[in-house]
């Protein structure tokens, strides 16, 4: 593909452990973020956006054909935060996308849509979202924004459910969400060119034998991870061992993001 592809949060973590890989595979790839990354490639060229900013977002999307949107507040935070950029600049990306004619969204959600769901449980994509957090809130909209945006206009969307982007995991819980940066790149590159995504939600994860997720979409897709969590474990465990016991999110696939402010029923939660 070489038409005009924007990265949107070009300068976040998960955008500097893809964009190489990106930027090699799509020439011209136009880079988006408040701040300019401070490693530029020739064939990279930044615009400096701001989500909430709907005039910004005309501007940096003007000529694109797809939108991988990395973009905004990627944490836990305070509503006004979350609202200003996970909101209002997810819907101003989807809107100024449609009316500039951007044809492919890939939206980065997290598996924090559904991390109130109990570890032992095994989850596809079609229960209901179960946000464990403000943070996981906003990736639910956006999921239900990519969906009005392929249903009401045409636009081919992918939404993925992205687990945790490293070069290994990084404790238990990660042996069950890893995702290698290579397989995010082979997820971004199936949206960006299969011709079956209408809204296709998937599993951002590599592959993961204690897997709490069914990723048959992916899959579906042509989807083949080329890395193992498994071949990780020894360093996964000692670092699990190194970390407090959690009696809430130690059972819920959301981790600390359920525990943090909790204070609910933790056994009617696993029940449901």
């Amino acid at each position: 593909m070489n038409d005009k592809i924007v990265l949107t949060g070009a300068a976040g973590g998960v955008a500097r452990q893809i964009r190489p890989q990106l930027a090699e595979r799509y020439p011209g790839l136009v880079l988006s973020d408040m701040v300019e990354p401070p490693d530029l490639v020739p064939n990279e060229t930044f615009v400096q956006a701001e989500l909430a900013d709907y005039l910004s977002m005309q501007e940096v999307l003007r000529g694109a054909k797809a939108v991988i949107h990395l973009g905004g507040f990627s944490v836990e935070g305070p509503w006004e935060t979350i609202h200003k950029s996970n909101i209002i600049g997810l819907y101003n990306l989807f809107d100024a996308g449609q009316q500039a004619g951007v044809e492919r969204v890939i939206f980065a959600s997290s598996n924090h849509a559904v991390g109130f769901y109990d570890r032992r449980r095994r989850i596809g994509v079609h229960e209901p979202v179960r946000p464990d957090s403000r943070y996981g809130i906003s990736k639910a909209f956006g999921e239900a924004v990519g969906s009005y945006y392929a249903d009401k206009f045409g636009m081919k969307v992918m939404s993925i459910r992205i687990g945790n982007v490293a070069d290994k995991p990084a404790d238990l819980r990660r042996l069950a969400i890893w995702l290698h940066p290579d397989d995010l790149v082979q997820l971004i590159e199936l949206g960006l060119t299969h011709p079956e995504i209408h809204h296709s939600i998937v599993y951002g994860a590599s592959h993961c034998e204690r897997a709490w997720w069914d990723n048959k979409t992916a899959y579906d897709l042509g989807y083949a991870p080329q890395h193992a969590a498994e071949d990780h474990v020894d360093y996964a465990l000692a670092e699990q061992a190194k970390l407090a016991a959690d009696p809430i999110g130690d059972r819920l696939q959301g981790g600390t993001f359920c525990s943090a402010e909790f204070n609910g029923d933790i056994d009617t939660i696993i029940k449901n």
